[in-house]
This record gives structure tokens, sequence and C-alpha cells, in this order.
């Protein structure tokens, strides 16, 4: 540190001093002398110090001193001059008071300063009109719009200053505002202009992009003009007339409408004029709302600033009115293809990728987030309405189909024939081309109406094949009136066995093409009722066509086991051929059903045959009749088999064994041995046990040689005897009755 230093110096000097004094040894001895003499200049040195210091401390209170003594007196003139201000500031307030006047004409001044000022502004006021109104005429909005905003900041600052000097000065007011009157028609004129030019912008947008970039420059000077003057009207309360505009508001109540309007016209067609106006409207709509959303995302969005969200605002303002519109059209009375076409359009096209989900229109447009078009509330309706008018159209449908098909049935001419050459009428192919075309209209809008539509369908199905059945129940009576009328019947009620086959085939195509597995268990109960009155139709066609063979069959039948038969007519021959013919005509039947007709038709002549046996209409008289009468039944039992195996060719179906049953009874009536007969009719009994006592006694009657007795022992001893029938046996006898003798005829 500095003291340090100092200390070292003062040594270092010291050291010096006593170096110089003690320079000879003879100097040694003056020590004590040399120690006194420093001592003595030390301690001078010390008292004049003192005295240096105690002198500056009196200079530096005398300064003080004086300071104080100064400062006292100008406190004391200070405290004097306020005595002084104070006693004339008393005095001036009346005088101030009188100054009103002056204060008046400052603000007079002020006003005229300004009014000066907008003097040659006033007087251009006309002229400026003028060429505004032509600007606005040209077109050239943007000056038009400056000289506009030049006039009104004239005519506000006037009337702002005319507030500000006496705001209840209505009269003043009234004259400027009515000077300036011209410039709210100009800015009418104008708001005209911009808005015919906001109606067309996507139209303009294309053509002159400029032109738009005006306009929305205008209307976002206008926006900030009115901001400004609510904010002076906060500070100062005045307002200029007709503020604030709203423009950038007016503008999109505009656009608004015209969205809407768009919309709305797209309706070129009503139900009268064009079945299919709703799908073109609404086609229509999808293409212009692509078309003007993609225009204002590529073209219009960047001429408006970020704040306007323009696009956005568009696509909010499109929803809407469609929503609208869609709503409005769900109001109307609509038929069942428009509600499908209208909930095909709202639930699927409208986020479809032919409109909003179109890829262009993305990130800005996500279908997920869009709201829906109409309520499900509103869907639901609709979807029950278009149940139930599908219901009564399917009904309506159905019964015209049956009521055309029905006229075909008395027609002159075959019905047509498919390509393996069975016959049919149109009727399956028009019920199921009417199904298909409904699945698909359903399968449009979803799975669930899909669903909805098919059991829909195969309910009314249901109730139409009941229909049917009774309507070929009436042919067949109608015909049996008279069998010369229709003309082509056997082959029409083929056309309805055949169709039994072809609905069944329908419908299980249809559930296999539109129905889901898990739903088939549900169906299932509707399907067998449908299958089984199918079944009963067709097994009633064939019957009814059996019945005509065995009317005409019926007068040789007449003749089997008479005089006439015994002589040799040619009955069975005649019953062969018409059979034969009829089955050409059954060749046109479907298989299921042809080889059932073959089987039935089969067993029903060796049924009719067997009961010509048993009418007892012969009674032989000797063996040679009995001979002769029997080998003739094993002759045409024959000629049976060969038929029924000609018509049953390719079908593999036995039923050799029913001409046998002919040609066993042919074996009891050749017998020659009457003791052996007993034996024969057991095995005859054996074989088919359903053969009654009736029978035999009928058949021993017709043989002719065996007394009462001898019939009575061998009913009774038959009764005992074992049965052991062939197992693919069906019973025969047990539809055959015996005419039971009359008194007389037993005593004869």
């Amino acid at each position: 540190s500095t003291m340090e230093e100092t200390d070292r110096e003062a040594v270092a000097t010291a050291v010096q001093r006593v170096a110089g004094m003690l320079q000879r040894p003879d100097q040694l001895d003056k020590v004590e002398q040399y120690r006194r003499r420093e001592a003595r200049k030390k301690a001078s040195v010390e008292a004049r110090l003192k005295v240096q210091t105690i002198q500056s401390q009196l200079d530096g209170v005398r300064t003080g001193l004086s300071q104080l003594h100064n400062a006292l007196n100008d406190v004391k003139d200070i405290q004097q001059s306020l005595i002084d201000v104070n006693k004339d500031w008393r005095q001036s307030i009346n005088t101030i008071e009188n100054l009103k006047d002056v204060k008046d004409a400052v603000v007079q001044h002020s006003q005229l300063a300004a009014a000066v000022e907008n003097l040659k502004n006033i007087f251009s006021v006309p002229e400026i009109v003028r060429e505004t109104q032509d600007l606005i005429e040209r077109g050239e909005l943007l000056q038009a719009h400056r000289k506009l905003m030049d006039l009104e900041c004239s005519r506000d600052n006037l009337m702002y200053e005319q507030y500000r000097m006496d705001s209840k000065n209505t009269h003043d007011m009234n004259l400027i505002h009515t000077y300036f009157g011209d410039i709210q028609k100009l800015s009418e004129e104008l708001a005209k202009q911009l808005w015919m030019v906001v109606q067309r912008s996507l139209v303009t947008v294309r053509r002159d992009p400029t032109l738009l970039v005006s306009v929305v420059r205008i209307i976002d000077r206008e926006e900030k003009i009115d901001r400004r003057m609510i904010d002076r009207k906060k500070q100062t309360g005045f307002i200029p007339p007709g503020r604030p505009k709203k423009w950038k508001e007016k503008m999109f109540n505009i656009l608004e409408r015209t969205v809407s309007t768009r919309i709305e016209g797209t309706q070129a067609d009503t139900r009268e004029s064009d079945k299919m106006w709703l799908v073109r409207h609404l086609e229509i709509i999808r293409k212009y709302v692509l078309d003007d959303l993609l225009v204002a995302k590529t073209l219009l969005e960047e001429r408006f600033p970020p704040h306007y969200d323009i696009f956005n605002k568009l696509l909010n303002m499109y929803h809407q009115a469609l929503s609208t519109r869609m709503q409005e059209l769900a109001a109307e009375d609509l038929e069942a293809n428009e509600i499908v076409s209208l909930l095909s359009w709202v639930l699927n096209t409208y986020k479809s990728a032919e409109m909003m989900g179109n890829s262009e229109l993305s990130p800005e447009v996500d279908v997920n987030s869009l709201d829906a078009l109409i309520s499900q509330n509103v869907v639901d309706q609709l979807l029950s309405k278009y149940m139930s008018t599908l219901t009564s159209n399917i009904i309506g449908w159905l019964r015209k189909a049956l009521e055309t098909d029905k006229k075909d049935w008395i027609k002159e001419t075959e019905p047509e024939a498919d390509q393996d050459g069975y016959y049919q009428t149109t009727l399956p192919a028009i019920v199921f081309q009417m199904f298909e075309q409904n699945l698909q209209v359903a399968a449009q809008i979803n799975e669930d109406l899909k669903t909805k539509v098919l059991l829909l369908c195969l309910q009314q199905m249901n109730s139409f094949l009941t229909r049917y059945k009774d309507e070929a129940q009436l042919y067949k009576e109608e015909h049996l009136k008279n069998r010369q009328y229709p003309q082509c019947y056997v082959q029409y009620m083929i056309a309805v066995i055949n169709n039994c086959q072809t609905f069944k085939e329908s419908i299980i195509s249809l559930k296999r093409k539109y129905l889901k597995m898990e739903m088939e268990d549900t169906l299932s109960s509707s399907h067998t009722n449908m299958d089984a009155t199918l079944d009963i139709i067709a097994k009633e066609g064939c019957s009814s066509l059996l019945d005509e063979v065995f009317m005409d069959l019926e007068p040789h039948l007449n003749e089997l086991m008479t005089k006439k038969w015994l002589m040799g007519s040619n009955a069975v021959g005649t019953i062969c051929v018409t059979v034969e013919d009829y089955f050409n005509d059954f060749a046109k039947i479907k298989k299921p059903y042809r080889k059932t007709m073959t089987i039935e038709a089969h067993r029903r002549v060796v049924v009719e045959y067997i009961r010509a046996i048993m009418l007892k209409r012969i009674s032989f008289k000797n063996a040679e009749e009995r001979k002769e009468g029997a080998e003739r039944m094993i002759k045409e039992a024959e000629q049976f088999r060969f038929l029924f195996k000609k018509l049953a060719a390719g079908s593999g179906e036995d039923t050799e064994g029913l001409c046998d049953i002919i040609e066993a009874i042919a074996e009891v009536i050749k017998l020659t041995d009457p003791s052996l007969l007993y034996l024969e009719v057991s095995t005859l009994v054996s074989k088919y046990p359903d053969i009654r006592d009736d029978h035999i006694a009928a058949l021993l009657t017709v043989r002719g040689d065996a007394s009462r007795d001898m019939k009575q022992t061998i009913i009774e001893t038959l009764d005992q005897g074992p049965s052991q029938p062939n197992p693919n046996y069906v019973p025969i006898f047990k539809e055959i009755t015996v005419p039971t003798l009359t008194v007389p005829k037993l005593l004869k």
C-alpha cells in the first residue's frame, strides 16, 4: 500500500542521513549530540504541522457561516415575494372571469381557420361530386373512392368542428349535412357497383382479378375508417352520418345471398316436365359447388386479406345453403325413387371424391368434420316414407304382374319356352327384375336399407305366392267348366309349374346376392314357407294336368274288362297313345316336377286298370275265357311297362313293380286248378297286404267259378296268413273301392 511505501522511503532517507553523519570514527562520539539535535528538529516540524491544520479548519468554518447568512437573506426575500404574488392573485381573479369573450374568440378563430382551410374544398364540392360520379360510371372505382373519401373527410371535419363548438346547434349541422347531401348518394352508387362485383366474384376473379382486388381494397379502407370513427365517438361522442358503413359485413351478406340463389337456381325442371328432375337438379348442384369451391381455393383466396378467411367463410355458406336446400327438398312430397336419389346424394355423394372429398380441396376441406346436411331425424322420416311407399308400390307391381300374366293364360298361342325348351311365362323375370332394381337402389344408400328392402321383397313374395296359388286353382276350375277353353290350358299350366322352379331358384340367388350370411336365419322360416307354397302350386298343377289326361282316358278305361274288351277292343292301345301324346307336352315341364308326373301317371294308370277289374263288369264263363282274359291282361301290363319305361327314360326310376300287380292278378284269374286257388290268392295277399276282403271277393267274382262258400272259406283262411311285401311297395289297393252288390243282384 502507499503507506508502506512512504515508510520505506522515510527509512531509506534516514539511513542515508545517518550514514553521512557517521563517516569518520571520531564522529561516533557525537552520536548522542546528533540524536538530541534531530529530536529538536522533529519537535519543531510537528509543531508547525499542527498550527497549519488548525488554520485550515478555521477557514472552513468561516466560509460555512457566511453561506448560512446569505441563505437566510434569500429565504426572507422569497417569503416577501410569495406574500406579494398572493396579494396580486387575489386581486386578479375577477379580471380572469371577464376574459370569457377572449376565449370564445379563440375557439371561433380556430373554427374560422379550419373553415378557411376547407373553403377551397367546400367551394369545389359540386365539381368533385360530378367527377366522382363520372369515375363510378366509368368503373374506375379506386379513384372514385379516393375522391369520395376526400369529400367525406371535408364534411366530417366541418361537422366535428361544429359539434365541438356547439353540439346542440342542429340547424348548422343540418346546413352542412344538406350541402354535402350528394355524398351519401355517391356512397350508395359506389356500393352498388361493389356489390355487383362481389356477386360475380367467382366469375370476376377469372376474367378481371384486378377489379376484384380494387373492390376488396375499397372495402378494407372503409373498415379502417369505420374503426377510427367508432374510436373517436368513444372519446368525443361525435360520429358522422352513415357511419359505421359495415361494408365488410354487407359483402359477406351479399356473398351468402349469392350462394343461396346459385343453389336454388339450379332446379330447371319439375316432375311434370321431367321424371328425372331431382337427379338432374342434384347433379347440377354437385358440379356448381365443386367448381365454385375450386375457384375460391385456387384464385379467390389470394385476392382477399388473410384475416377475411374467405375460403372457409364461403365453404360455410355453401354448406348452409345446401343444408337449407336439402331440407326443402326433403319436405316435398317425394316419390320412392326420388327419396333414394336425395338420400344417396346427401349421405354419399356430398362427402365423396366427386364433391367435398375432391383431393384438390384438401386439406382445407375435411369431410369428416363437415356436419350432416340433414338431421338423422329427417333421414329416418325419409327412410320410413320410402319403405311405406315401396311397400305399396311392390304390392301394386306384383298385383299388376299377376294380372298381366293371367291375361297370357287365356291366349290362343303357346307360352314362350326358355333356352332348354321348358315352357314359362315372364312373371318370375318381371318380379325378380323389380326386386333387383329396388335392391340395387337401396344399396346406394346403405347396407341396412338394402337388408330391409330384401326382407320386404321376400315378405311380399310370400303373400304374392298365396295369390298365385289361388289364381292357378281358379284357372283350373274355370277350365273344368268348359274343357275346350282356354285353348292352351295344358301348356300354360306347365308354364305355371315351371315358374315355381324358377321362383325357387331366384329366391336363392337373390338371398345369396343381397343377404349377409348372419341374416340367413331370420329368413329361413319365410323361405321354407315360400318353398312349401311353391311345391303346393306345382303339385296341384301337376295333378290337374293328370286329371286332364284321365278325363280323356275315361271312355277307354270304361271299356276295360267288358265283353267288348274281351272280344278284342283296342282300349289300352288308345290309352297308351293318349298318355304318350300328353307326355310330349309334359316334356316341357322342368325335371323335378316331370319325374313326379311320370311316376304319378304310371301309378294312376295301374290303379285305374285294377279299379276296372274290381268293378266286376265281366265274369268269365269258362277256363277258355279266363285264359284269354288273363293273357290279354298280361299283354296289356307289358304295353304299360314299355310305355312308362320310355317316358321315364333317363330318370332312373324303377316303377316295374306296378305292372307286376296286374300280372299277379292275371295269374289268379288264369289258374286252371281251383284247388290251388287258395294258394295263389294267399301269395297275392302276402305280396300286397293292403288287399281287402272285398277286393278278393270281387276278383273271385270276375274269375266266375268260385261258389259263395268257397269265397268265404278262402277269405277267412287268408286272415291268418303271414305277409311279406316288397319293402318298396306303396299301398295301391287302399285307393280302390269295390261297388257293393244290391240285393236283387245277390239273389240272381
